[in-house]
C-alpha cells in the first residue's frame, strides 16, 4: 500500500501552521476575502496536532516490527539517534539564527534585545529539547520548536509504547483497537473543553496533545493494517474499504472546516481580546482541540485511499512540499520577524506595495525552506544516519524518495505498509 499521500499531508499541515501565523499580513493585504478561509486559518495551529498524529502513524509503520517484539538497548539507542538525525540539525541552526536575528534587529534599531528568554538557561533547555516539558512552559528562541520538544518526549517513550502496540497488533480484535483509539483521545477531548487558555499550552496542555495524538495515530496504523485486503500481510485495501476511505478522506477535512467556521461564530468559544491588533493573528477559539479526532481519522482514510484527494496529495509538487515541510515549519516564524522588521523600517503598512511584500513573504518562506532542506536538513540527516550504519535514504516519514528536488516521482520506489527502518 502506497503512503505517498501522507507525505503530501505533511505539506498541508505545515502550510496550515504557516498561514495561521501569517494571518495578520494576509488580512492587511486583503487576501482573506472569504470568512470560511479566515475561520479555517484561525485554527491553523491544529497543523501541529496533525503532525503529532502523523508521526505516531508513520513511526509505528516503520519501527513496529523492529522495536515491538522486545525492548533492546541497541535498537532503542539506534531509534533515538535516527530521530535526532531527523529533527536536530535544522533545530540547532534555527536556534542560533533566532538568537542572532533578535540581537541584530535590536542593534539596527538602537535598542536592547529585551527578550526574557535570551539567556543561557533557556538556551540550554532548547538545546536539550526539554523547553516544553512541564505544566506551564515558557517559549522562546525559535518558539515553534516547542513541538520538537514534545516530539522528542514521544520518541523517548516510543520504545515502551511499541511493546504495547505489538501486543495489540498480534492479539487485540479490531473492534477493541477502535475502542482504544477513542480512549487515547479522551484526555485530549476533556482538556479541549477547558476555557482557561485558548492556545492550550498551559496546565500540561502540550503533554496531553502529544501523547493523545501520537498514540491515536499509532493505533490508527494498526486499524489500517486490519483493513487491508488479505490481512496485515497485504498491501492493498479491499475495494469496498477503499471506496469508503476515499469518501471519508474528503468528508473529514470538510467537517474540520465546518467545525472551524462554527467555533469562529459561536460567542461562547471566543476568548477575551479576540479582536487583534493590526497585523497580528487573532486568538484561536476555545474548543478547537475537539476537531483533532477528525484529523487523526483523516490520516487513516487517506492511507486506505487511492483516488480523489489521496491522488492529489500524491502529486510531485505536494510530495516535494512534504519533503520541505519540516524546514518550512522551522524557518517561517524567524523569516516573518525579519520581514516585519524590514517593513517597519520602511514604514510600509498598506497598498499595492504591501501586497507585493506579502507575496515576497510567502514565496520567500518556500524558498528558504527549500534551501534549508537541501543544504542542511538532508545532508546532515544522511551524515548522521551513516554514523549509525543506516542507509542514507530512510523510508520513514518521507514515504518515497525523490533523488533530485525536481525529479520524477514515478521513478521512485514505493513504500508499502510493511515497515522497514
Amino acid at each position: 500500500m502506497f503512503i505517498r499521500q501522507l507525505t503530501g499531508v505533511r505539506f498541508v499541515a505545515a502550510a496550515w501552521v504557516v498561514l495561521y501565523h501569517y494571518q495578520g499580513p494576509l488580512a492587511t493585504a486583503g487576501l482573506l476575502p472569504l470568512p470560511v478561509v479566515s475561520d479555517t486559518l484561525r485554527v491553523g495551529r491544529l497543523g501541529v496536532d496533525l503532525f503529532f498524529a502523523l508521526s505516531g502513524f508513520i513511526l509505528t509503520h516503520t519501527y513496529l516490527s523492529s522495536l515491538g517484539p522486545a525492548l533492546r538497548g541497541r535498537s532503542t539507542l539506534r531509534f533515538w539517534w535516527l530521530r535526532l538525525a531527523r529533527i536536530y540539525p535544522v533545530h540547532l541552526v534555527m536556534l542560533v539564527v533566532a538568537g542572532l536575528a533578535v540581537v541584530i534587529q535590536a542593534k539596527v534599531a538602537g535598542e536592547e534585545p529585551g527578550r526574557a528568554w535570551l539567556n543561557p538557561i533557556d538556551f540550554a533547555k532548547n538545546l536539550l529539547l526539554v523547553q516544553e516539558w512541564g505544566s506551564d512552559p515558557s517559549r522562546g528562541w525559535n518558539y515553534v520548536a516547542w513541538s520538537l520538544s514534545m516530539e522528542w518526549l514521544a520518541y523517548l517513550a516510543f520504545p515502551l509504547l511499541a511493546l504495547v502496540l505489538w501486543a495489540l497488533h498480534k492479539r487485540a480484535p479490531t473492534w477493541s483497537l477502535v475502542v482504544l483509539w477513542g480512549v487515547a483521545l479522551t484526555p485530549l477531548v476533556e482538556y479541549g473543553l477547558s476555557t482557561a487558555d485558548p492556545y492550550y499550552g498551559s496546565n500540561w496542555g502540550s503533554t496531553y496533545r502529544i501523547f493523545s495524538e501520537f498514540t491515536a495515530g499509532a493505533i490508527t496504523y494498526l486499524v489500517v493494517r486490519r483493513l487491508l485486503k488479505g490481512g496485515p500481510t497485504s498491501s492493498d485495501p479491499a475495494p469496498r474499504v477503499e471506496r469508503v476511505a476515499s469518501i471519508l478522506s474528503v468528508l473529514l477535512p470538510l467537517m474540520v472546516v465546518a467545525g472551524a467556521v462554527f467555533l469562529a461564530n459561536w460567542p461562547a468559544a471566543q476568548p477575551p481580546g479576540t479582536t487583534p491588533a493590526s497585523g497580528v493573528e487573532p486568538l484561536p477559539p476555545y474548543y478547537h482541540l475537539l476537531l483533532v479526532p477528525f484529523l487523526v481519522a483523516w490520516i487513516g482514510a487517506l492511507a486506505l485511499s487511492r483516488r480523489g484527494l489521496a491522488r492529489w496529495l500524491s502529486t510531485r509538487s505536494l510530495v516535494l512540499g512534504g519533503f520541505i515541510s519540516y524546514s518550512l515549519y522551522m524557518t517561517h516564524v524567524v523569516w516573518l520577524g525579519l520581514w516585519r522588521a524590514a517593513l517597519g523600517a520602511t514604514g510600509l503598512d498598506g497598498g499595492l506595495a504591501y501586497t507585493a511584500a506579502v507575496a515576497v513573504l510567502l514565496v520567500g518562506s518556500l524558498g528558504i525552506a527549500w534551501l534549508m532542506w537541501r543544504l542542511v536538513e538532508e545532508p546532515a540527516r544522511v551524515w548522521m544516519r551513516r554514523l549509525a550504519g543506516s542507509r542514507p535514504t530512510p523510508t520513514e516519514e518521507a514515504g518515497e524518495a525523490i533523488a533530485e528536488s525536481t525529479g520524477d516521482p514515478d521513478s521512485a520506489a514505493p513504500v508499502r505498509l510493511t515497515g522497514d527502518p
